[in-house]
């Protein structure tokens, strides 16, 4: 794993404020990132942003007569949008760890 690689020479300090530096800058561009995800063909639309934040909830009128049509909805649309945020989480982390180097190598 460590091959061809002079583990004296490396600074774990300096390794590990590479690796918070990333976080933090992956924790910003996240929060510029909007998933939407729509059920009952539109009746509910809900928004987060990159760090699983509500942005925005729309919800038809028609819904708010009907509680358990509104519950199934939202739980639907709720579900689709932190996973799409999740798999998002997911790409951005490989890719932080693409970015380091041998570390990130197998």
């Amino acid at each position: 794993m460590f091959d061809g690689i002079d583990l004296s020479k490396i600074n774990l300090n300096e390794v590990m404020g590479q690796v918070q530096e990333m976080a933090n800058k992956a924790k910003e561009d996240n929060a510029d990132k909007i998933f939407t995800s729509k059920s009952g063909g539109g009746m509910i639309e809900l928004s987060i942003n990159g760090n699983s934040e509500v942005v925005d909830l729309q919800i038809d009128d028609s819904l708010l007569e009907d509680k358990d049509s509104l519950q199934i909805l939202l739980i639907s649309a709720m579900n689709d949008v932190i996973k799409q945020a999740d798999e998002n989480k997911k790409m951005m982390a490989m890719n932080m760890m693409g970015g380091m180097g041998s570390f990130g190598q197998k």
